[in-house]
């Protein structure tokens, strides 16, 4: 019965700090004490970025994929305006086309492995869709403040310390 103990005594830390659960997370940045808010990721690997341009009025839809290293890689990008802030031609690497009134960037391999996300404090739509879901980040997370997006490994304690995002 002691060893028992013992063992579960040893186990329990381990348990606890080791990263079992991916999720997509956001940190805080410039903070003393930054905050860690997530969403548990399940098996699919693709989401969007959806939000709308503050000059256009139109929504902008960037889509990425989960690599197997938890890197990010930025599939495309769609809107319906080139003018301030919207790519008008493809670069290296970028194809552009226009159809149906939508222009849709797509990259050969822009891969990341986080991104600073600002989120503003106006009223326009910025929300994170994954599988059936879509996250207001407006309402979920602190208007004004800025955030790493990274796709990273969670252990016990990391949850129970962090944010769920509800979605």
């Amino acid at each position: 019965m002691k060893k028992i103990l013992v063992g579960l005594i040893i186990l329990m830390p381990i348990i606890f700090f080791i990263p079992f659960w991916t999720a997509f997370t956001y940190t805080e940045t410039r903070s003393e004490d930054p905050v860690l808010h997530y969403i548990p990721m399940s098996r699919e690997t693709d989401f969007q970025i959806i939000f709308t341009h503050s000059i256009h009025l139109t929504d902008v839809i960037e889509s990425y994929r989960v690599l197997d290293s938890n890197a990010i890689r930025l599939l495309s990008m769609q809107y319906s305006d080139v003018a301030i802030g919207m790519p008008g031609y493809a670069e290296k690497g970028q194809t552009l086309q226009y159809e149906n009134g939508i222009y849709t960037l797509r990259y050969e391999e822009a891969i990341l492995k986080d991104f600073t996300l600002h989120i503003g404090d106006v009223d326009y739509k910025l929300s994170f869709s994954y599988g059936t879901k879509e996250f207001n980040l407006k309402e979920e997370l602190v208007r004004g403040k800025s955030y790493i997006f990274e796709v990273k490994k969670l252990s016990l304690y990391e949850k129970m310390k962090g944010v769920e995002l509800n979605g």
